[in-house]
């Protein structure tokens, strides 16, 4: 994939990420009340956030391994190739955790803190990431080919999503219980 191209399916990968992130940012506000829905739209999630990884990550690699189309386009900045770490390890980490509370249930523990910590870095480092991205947001002067290959691609990964929220959606149910049992006084 070339580097204009990659960078449109970044681009446009993070547009999307940066709607369904706020979306989810909204059930934090009210977490009890709107846990299933902070479940459901976490496991939505996954796929676009792999295939943002996935786009970086390639771009990342193919910079490395000298591919020349993106040694001329050049590395980030190196504040943000400072950044980058953080906001990979944080992802993962603040992902990786919501899973294993869904697997694990209320009784999370030490999981639960390390969500909320993991979040906090994150929320930060893609804050910054996010803030120094957004004029790639914005549609190119000229016309760059695999437009509609690009959006299949990230429709695919939001229909995967889909299938993995519905699929994953019902291990939320304890967690649903819990907050209700806990604004009851029982918990």
């Amino acid at each position: 994939m070339g580097v204009d191209r990659n960078e449109r399916l970044t681009a446009a990968t993070g547009a999307v990420l940066i709607v369904l992130l706020a979306a989810l940012g909204v059930t934090i506000l009210s977490i009890g009340p709107l846990i299933w829905w902070h479940v459901l739209i976490g496991m939505l999630l996954i796929p676009p956030v792999l295939l943002k990884l996935g786009a970086t990550g390639w771009r990342f690699l193919r910079y490395y391994t000298r591919a020349p189309e993106y040694v001329r386009r050049g590395p980030p900045v190196l504040p943000l190739r400072l950044l980058a770490p953080l906001v990979v390890v944080s992802t993962l980490v603040v992902f990786g955790t919501g899973v294993a509370l869904l697997a694990v249930g209320p009784s999370g523990g030490i999981l639960v803190g390390l969500h909320k910590v993991s979040f906090i870095v994150w929320f930060g480092a893609t804050a910054a990431h996010v803030l120094a991205h957004a004029r790639r947001l914005l549609p190119p002067a000229r016309p760059v080919p695999g437009a509609v290959a690009r959006g299949a691609l990230v429709a695919t990964s939001i229909a995967a999503g889909a299938v993995v929220a519905a699929a994953t959606v019902r291990y939320g149910v304890p967690w649903v219980h819990w907050f209700a049992g806990y604004h009851r006084g029982e918990g």
